[in-house]
């Protein structure tokens, strides 16, 4: 089961990607994640792209494919994979095609997890953080982080102003991502504007059907 995951800052990607691993074995590729690690062991990519992001710059669409393209071929990805925060726009997705084409392999499903902007400011701008181990919760549930005891507070990126340029960025770059699949006949959409365990519910119905 070979999965992009679709959604807008804040939709609850994640928690649904982590339950599909969980399940089904699929590996779990964040390009946010993918780019740090890459960074952090040195190899000849992540220097390469360690040298954009510390100057502030948008690491370029061929770094991330060939980034994406050395990870999906690591053991885990053999039975499958989820890639998340890629592609973020039509024209990284045209270029996927191709490569996964290349590899012999293709998407099965795109799968949107729903929610409606205001319900996006409202969660993320009302959630903590943990400044040592990056544990959340929502404001005024713990004001220390239970797993590793460190100091909970509100990261920029939560500050409503922010949250509404993100999601600004995502409508206009992201969003034309969901025609895209539609027209590849394997969008699949669910609302998650719900209880985690009822959009897994619906998730899992959609992609074993």
């Amino acid at each position: 089961m070979n999965i992009v995951l679709l959604g807008a800052p804040g939709a609850g990607k994640g928690t649904q990607a982590q339950r599909l691993v969980e399940e089904f074995g699929l590996a779990h590729i964040s390009t946010g994640d993918l780019l740090r690690a890459a960074a952090k062991d040195q190899s000849e990519l992540g220097l390469e792209a360690k040298a954009y992001m510390d100057a502030g710059k948008l690491v370029p669409d061929q770094l991330v494919i060939n980034l994406v393209k050395e990870r999906l071929q690591a053991d885990d990805a053999q039975a499958g994979f989820i890639l998340d925060g890629f592609p973020r726009n039509t024209a990284q997705a045209v270029t996927l095609d191709s490569e996964l084409a290349v590899m012999g392999r293709n998407l099965d499903a795109a799968l949107l997890v729903d929610v409606r902007p205001e319900v996006i400011v409202e969660r993320l701008s009302s959630r903590r953080t943990c400044r040592s181990c990056g544990y959340t919760a929502p404001a005024g549930v713990v004001d220390v982080c239970p797993r590793c005891g460190g100091e909970m507070y509100q990261r920029d990126d939560d500050r409503p102003e922010t949250i509404q340029k993100r999601l600004d960025v995502y409508q206009t770059q992201t969003a034309p991502l969901i025609e895209y699949y539609r027209g590849h006949s394997i969008l699949r959409q669910v609302d998650g504007d719900r209880p985690v365990d009822e959009v897994y519910a619906d998730v899992r119905a959609l992609l074993t059907a």
